[in-house]
């Protein structure tokens, strides 16, 4: 069967298909306004009429907390904790912003229901639900005409007893109800009420969303990426939605990694530049995951990759602040209007700046099945750059570090930040920019080497194919670690094993491809935070072990608490190995050179060669400058970097000039 990832990002949905050892790649812009008119008309351009196994990679959840844009929805909670979800924890965002205001609850006060019954920390009822108080609770829901209810009571992760009570009194209502034991099965209130509340916020547009193209696609086999790296079937997706929210990001990281291993690269800084944002990733030989991500100030608990993001992409404009200073970025021409060279766009942005310097091809977009509109720079860039009082040359340059300078802050968040160097990684570039942007970010960091893949700017929706089935469970136990012998936490996992294995046989893998991983949430006594450990026979020399990697330092004498068990399931897919190419000379074949164009690089003009990337052997060797193309990037190679091509045809550019601007 054909094979496709899909990837909707803020200006393109990417896609990529196999069939057998054929590959093919396909891009065209994004549809905002409905993104799945796009994802279908790509689906028709490859596969026509036929049936297909598509993995797919949503921003609808993503949009829909961003927008506020959700179902209007009720919380459930015990009486007296109706307005935890709008207290929180006492942190402030912003530490010295004296007018700092927390984003209002994606839930307002009027929806939300206290519930008289209590079940306390060991799991045992200290006062029962009554009927009476569930039938005037299911009045009030249907007076309220909500679309969606979050349940959320005390200790349901020790017992789940009353939150299936109310499922089964709201059941009349036919609204969907989120619970918080199989959202979160977890300790923490604030933390498990926020994403149930998201969960069930953004699941009703997504259940509209992916039963609409289900209905499309016929009888195509239908998979949805997760934040944690995963795929799931859209029906799972249907009803955990908060699973989903960073699904194209995760995509990409999971692609790097792979393609990264298969070059013989596992310590990647992944650098994946859009349209519309940069996402940046650390994996020091596997995928980092989190449980204490938060999207707009709002905490999402389930485990996701530990990814980075800014407002900084191809398609960010260039203005002048309130100070009178040249500013790029967070706002973005996305695909409607998109940049000026697009043909509908009014404001300079990212892509445009390149163009402007002959950094593109207008020629050669996307295999030149788009024409970049380059005479429609003159006028804009004259015009901005007079009420600058500075060059033209020097505008477009200027967008460009900028928008560099907001990158380097961004890999330095992940890796200087949490003691990582970043000279002893490779930058992993991908996405539809990244190869304009990755040699200049990679002087700036000192990052001695950049690998850029084939095909970059639909990297993303390839490491949806490459991706594991994979569920995700926890439970809290909260029991002192000396009192945990490894036979015992053996018998707690055992049953979040058998969950996982019936789960993934329903999710369509083969018996024989299943693969456990265990981990203990751990701290010290009186800590507020745990560290997530993999779970071995001496797992609390372990843990002091990643305590003094993470915070450096580790106190042996002190007590020791796992606070809860946590599994990742993983089905394993049959393992995809990139394909090698030809191997050829040093020097690339004179076919391979297409023209000599004028390039500008620190205000100064400078003969550039423009290359196809397809006409590249494994072995060709470039020295900058040049320009290399292909139908989904384009990569600058600067006067102080040299490429070289592997056998996988990957290029990797050497920095020569180490010295950070």
């Amino acid at each position: 069967m054909l094979t496709i990832g899909v990837d909707t990002g803020g200006t393109f949905t990417d896609f990529i298909w196999r069939k057998g050892d054929q590959w093919g790649e396909y891009k065209l812009l994004s549809t905002p306004r409905n993104p799945a008119e796009a994802v279908l008309a790509g689906l028709r351009h490859i596969a026509g009429e036929k049936a297909v196994d598509l993995v797919h990679g949503s921003t609808v959840a993503t949009n829909a907390i961003l927008e506020k844009k959700g179902a209007l929805t009720a919380l459930v909670s015990n009486r007296g904790f109706e307005d935890v979800i709008e207290i929180g924890r006492q942190n402030r965002p912003r530490l010295y912003d004296l007018a700092c205001r927390r984003n209002p609850p994606l839930v307002p006060g009027g929806l939300r229901f206290g519930l008289p019954g209590r079940i306390d920390n060991t799991g045992q009822e200290l006062e029962p639900l009554s009927d009476e108080d569930l039938a005037a609770l299911g009045e009030k829901l249907r007076g309220a005409q909500v679309e969606s209810i979050a349940v959320c009571l005390l200790f349901s992760f020790a017992n789940p007893h009353h939150e299936l009570q109310v499922q089964k009194a709201l059941e009349p209502l036919g609204i969907p109800v989120s619970l918080s034991h199989q959202t979160l099965s977890e300790f923490r209130e604030y933390e498990r009420a926020s994403t149930t509340v998201i969960n069930a916020y953004v699941s009703p547009k997504m259940r509209r969303y992916l039963t609409f193209l289900s209905e499309q696609i016929g009888s195509s086999r239908f998979r949805i990426m997760q934040s944690n790296g995963g795929s799931i079937s859209a029906a799972t997706a249907m009803l955990e939605s908060v699973r989903t929210i960073l699904s194209g990001p995760a995509g990409g990281a999971v692609g790097a990694l792979e393609i990264g291993r298969q070059s013989g690269f596992e310590k990647l800084i992944t650098f994946d530049m859009g349209g519309t944002s940069t996402d940046v990733c650390l994996i020091d030989g596997q995928l980092p995951l989190t449980t204490e991500a938060q999207i707009a100030d709002y905490p999402v608990k389930v485990p996701m990759i530990d990814i980075h993001t800014v407002g900084a992409g191809g398609g960010s404009l260039a203005t002048i602040d309130t100070g009178g200073s040249l500013q790029v970025g967070p706002e973005s021409a996305g695909a409607d209007p998109g940049p000026i060279c697009y043909g509908r766009g009014t404001g300079i942005t990212v892509t445009d700046a390149n163009l402007y310097l002959g950094r593109m091809v207008a020629d050669h977009f996307l295999g030149g099945g788009m024409q970049l509109q380059t005479e429609r720079l003159q006028e804009p860039f004259r015009h901005l750059a007079k009420q600058l009082g500075i060059g033209t040359r020097e505008l477009a340059e200027g967008i460009l570090d900028i928008a560099n300078t907001t990158m380097e802050r961004a890999i330095k968040v992940i890796s200087v930040e949490r003691g990582f160097d970043p000279r002893e990684f490779t930058l992993f570039s991908f996405g539809g920019a990244g190869g304009m942007h990755a040699a200049f970010l990679a002087r700036l960091l000192q990052i001695p080497r950049v690998l850029i893949p084939r095909n970059p700017g639909i990297l993303s929706a390839c490491g949806m194919l490459m991706a594991d089935v994979i569920k995700d469970y926890s439970q809290t136990i909260m029991r002192p670690a000396d009192g945990l012998n490894p036979n015992e936490a053996e018998q707690l996992f055992q049953p979040l094993e058998r969950r996982g294995e019936e789960e993934l046989a329903a999710e369509g893998v083969a018996a024989g491809r299943t693969v456990h991983q265990r981990y203990l949430d751990m701290r010290y006594r009186g800590q507020s935070f745990e560290l997530m450990v993999p779970f071995s026979e001496d797992f609390v020399a372990a843990f002091h072990r990643l305590h003094e990697k993470t915070y450096g330092y580790a106190n042996p004498d002190k007590q020791v608490e796992v606070v809860n068990v946590r599994l990742r399931s993983l089905g394993r897919p049959r393992q995809q190995s990139l394909p090698e190419i030809d191997a050829g000379d040093a020097q690339p074949r004179p076919e391979a050179s297409l023209d000599t164009r004028q390039v500008v690089f620190d205000r100064v003009e400078a003969a550039t060669n423009i290359i196809d990337r397809e006409k590249l052997r494994a072995g060709n060797r470039i020295t900058g400058p040049c320009i290399i193309i292909e139908y989904s990037s384009t990569i600058v190679v600067p006067p102080f970097a040299v490429a070289t091509v592997d056998k996988f045809g990957n290029l990797l550019l050497e920095i020569e000039d180490q010295k950070s601007d």
